[in-house]
């Protein structure tokens, strides 16, 4: 077969990652098209927003609002989807890979929620569809679940995957500012949206986790299945109290292989502060992932913005275009098949930190440590933090040896409700990091 001069690239969505996409191609031609076998040109657009083509040297021309003049172009070999959203961007992406366009998307929501569908349709249609950019921007992760490490039998995912709430952490932990404090300073520095609600209720990270989950496990995640919490309700004392302990905390994506059933869950931990995933600090992503041949395996970068979110967009159109080139396209895989389920969160053991305001007498402790016997929770360690001795209130740490998430919760309802116990003011799940 022989190969084409050039691959028309239709890009959907002109935002700020689609303008780093359409830089890239502009800036380096010559370096893209010795890659892909041909030139990549960009032949159509998608974009609500007409006046966008002046600032990045667009032509007019290959500009519409209508999707059904986009989809129709005949020269058109690759979409782009870069709309962001549930919808209209499903039915775009299935939609183009019904007309026999390849698809490469930078949408974890998407991707999260109708994985399972897309990939049926490419194979059907016996197509591409590639999304390296949804999770990690311009980390190599996705490629790497599923060639890489395709040898090996992978048994738990720890992940830090959203730089804004990682940027919100450390400054927290750094300057020992609370978290409305550091929200703020997020958002003036352009790291958090106006409403933040995705990145800091654990959201956004709980899209991510789905994707890698249903690559390493064979079993279809969705992002209902995975528990998430956000870092709301962490205060600097926690901070404090963390580093008086040895630990640092961190928004954590777990997936853990326990049996034949898959823990996936999404909220803030405390992580040993030697291990590597505890020194991870700014809008910079990690994730860890452990097999049975490769033993513990580090993946760190940048894990968004333009440029290295574009980086993975480019290359995922590289790759297709090679493949047109070549004559044999890489239809994706459909990894299903290992009748796992997701373990309820309330079935989960780890370890517990709570912090807790409670009377300033004698026999508080006994009355704690009752209720949480009851429930088979054994206490590793108590530390009395702070006495205001105006109002005869105690602040107490405890910490927990592993118990199981349902005894805990009805633990810590039965625990507030004592005469003696003023507020349970939080509660941090804690992770060992070996």
């Amino acid at each position: 077969m022989a190969a084409k001069k050039s691959i028309g690239i239709g890009l959907m969505g002109l935002g700020v990652i689609g303008s780093g996409v359409v830089k890239v191609l502009t800036d380096k031609p010559d370096t893209l098209a010795r890659e892909a076998g041909g030139s990549l040109v960009l032949k159509k657009v998608l974009e609500v927003d007409l006046a966008k083509h002046g600032s990045l040297g667009i032509e007019r021309g290959i500009f519409t609002t209508q999707f059904e003049e986009f989809i129709g172009h005949p020269e058109v070999d690759i979409v782009v989807e870069l709309i962001g959203g549930e919808e209209p961007a499903f039915a775009y992406m299935r939609e183009a890979l019904t007309r026999g366009k390849h698809v490469v998307t930078a949408n974890k929501e998407v991707m999260s929620k109708h994985w399972g569908e897309l990939l049926s349709v490419a194979r059907d249609h016996h197509l591409a569809l590639r999304c390296e950019a949804s999770v990690g921007g311009g980390i190599p992760l996705i490629t790497p679940f599923q060639d890489d490490l395709i040898a090996n039998d992978l048994s738990a995912i720890y992940a830090i995957v959203n730089g804004t709430t990682n940027y919100i952490l450390t400054r927290m932990a750094k300057e020992g500012l609370d978290f409305s404090v550091a929200l703020k300073k997020a958002q003036e520095l352009g790291y958090a949206e106006t409403n933040p609600a995705n990145d800091i209720e654990g959201v956004d990270a709980a899209y991510k986790l789905a994707i890698l989950a249903t690559i390493a496990f064979g079993t279809e995640v969705k992002p209902e299945n995975v528990y998430h919490e956000g870092i709301s309700r962490l205060e600097a004392r926690d901070f404090r109290y963390a580093r008086e302990l040895g630990y640092a905390i961190k928004l954590l994506a777990i997936a853990k292989l326990v049996e034949d059933s898959i823990e996936a869950r999404v909220h803030p931990v405390f992580i040993p502060e030697d291990s590597l995933l505890a020194k991870i600090d700014g809008v910079y992503n990690a994730i860890r992932v452990e097999g049975d041949l490769v033993g513990k395996v580090i993946f760190y970068g940048e894990g968004a913005g333009p440029r290295a979110t574009s980086s993975a967009v480019v290359s995922d159109i590289i790759k297709i275009a090679q493949d047109i080139n070549s004559g044999m396209i890489s239809v994706p895989k459909l990894p299903f098949a290992s009748g796992r389920t997701v373990k309820p969160m309330a079935d989960i053991e780890t370890r517990y930190y709570m912090r807790m305001s409670v009377a300033d007498q004698p026999g508080v402790l006994a009355q704690i440590s009752k209720i949480l016997g009851d429930h088979a929770i054994s206490i590793s360690s108590v530390i009395q933090k702070e006495t205001d001795p105006s109002t005869q209130i105690a602040e107490i740490v405890i910490m927990t040896h592993p118990a199981r998430e349902q005894a805990v919760q009805q633990a810590l309802k039965e625990t507030e409700r004592l005469a003696i116990v003023k507020e349970i003011s939080n509660f941090v799940r804690v992770e060992a990091q070996e």
